[in-house]
């Protein structure tokens, strides 16, 4: 079974939030899928990961593209998307994955503010329970620091 974490960004928007954990995933070796819902979303974060940080940029590449089995981190938009072999999965803007079997961890990243966002979370995670999955709920701070609440 996968440990299924729950981040809740409540000071920090997505493109903030996700560089940040996606260096952590690289930085202990996992290759990692990052599953979007709209085809905007998934090239937005494209752009913004080769220019989040001045002194930095995160190795990734989308479906889009034909290499996707070479990127360390894949933005796609397929829920069932494997091609680079990844050990974590995260789903982001409400998206749903087809299986979290075979992962080492699977990680949901919503968006407080957004009501459909929230009761999409919500909904996971009694599916990720009710499958066995190890389940987590973080929410950020005042200081934008991660906290586990459950």
């Amino acid at each position: 079974m996968a440990e299924v974490l729950f981040y809740h960004l409540t000071e920090s928007r997505l493109e903030e939030a996700l560089p940040d954990l996606l260096e952590r995933s690289l930085s202990r070796g996992w290759r990692v899928v990052v599953q979007c819902t709209s085809a905007a979303t998934r090239d937005a974060l494209d752009q913004h990961l080769w220019t989040f940080r001045e002194d930095s940029f995160l190795p990734h590449g989308t479906d889009a593209a034909s290499s996707g089995a070479l990127q360390p981190v894949l933005l796609t938009l397929d829920p069932a998307q494997v091609a680079n072999d990844p050990q974590v999965r995260f789903m982001v803007e409400g998206a749903v994955p087809s299986s979290l079997q075979g992962l080492q961890r699977g990680v949901y990243l919503f968006d407080g503010h957004d009501q459909d966002q929230l009761a999409g979370a919500r909904e996971r995670w009694k599916v990720e329970k009710a499958e066995g999955h190890a389940v987590t709920y973080w929410q950020q701070t005042d200081e934008r620091r991660w906290v586990k609440k459950a």
